[in-house]
């Protein structure tokens, strides 16, 4: 018996190695696109600022996760701007020191503690966390439901006029 391999046997395993890479190509690829993405922006963690930006009065509204960060007693919270009552957007009124909701003016203090109007219970929040590059995250795909009506920690007395247009809806 020879040792040679004759011209079809050679090509013959060149196309089954070929073959096979191919599948396996194909497998590889298809188990990355079956892979979850890291999820960014709203719906996953939003890196913002850094925690010493954040005043100890006032908010700072972060548009990529839809929230606002606050510092309540040294505490930095993250404030979903989403009106409780029907999903409106809920700007901050540096005016009145408050968050006031311009569709059904519900009116909440700068812990997101519902003070007046027909919302169920006051804003929701976002967990946070401070990144290893010093920056603070929200965590958008987590929602942990605002207080209940009639729950005050914190007593802050309007400085202004309020930002709400009278009769708007």
């Amino acid at each position: 018996m020879s040792n040679d391999l004759s011209r079809r046997t050679f090509l013959g395993r060149i196309w089954k190695l070929g073959i096979v890479l191919i599948g396996a190509a194909g497998a590889w690829t298809t188990w990355d696109l079956l892979q979850p993405l890291p999820t960014t922006g709203f719906g996953g963690k939003v890196r913002t600022i850094p925690p010493t930006a954040v005043p100890e009065t006032g908010a700072v509204e972060v548009l990529a996760a839809k929230a606002h960060l606050v510092r309540i007693d040294g505490e930095l919270i993250a404030l979903s701007e989403k009106c409780t009552h029907l999903g409106c957007r809920v700007p901050y009124c540096e005016s009145s020191n408050r968050f006031e909701c311009p569709c059904h003016g519900s009116v909440y203090n700068r812990a997101g503690e519902l003070l007046t109007g027909p919302s169920p219970r006051g804003l929701d929040r976002h967990p946070i966390e401070i990144g290893a590059d010093g920056l603070v995250y929200i965590d958008t795909s987590t929602k942990i439901d605002g207080v209940s009506p009639g729950t005050i920690t914190m007593e802050e007395p309007s400085p202004g006029d309020s930002c709400a247009v009278e009769g708007g809806h």
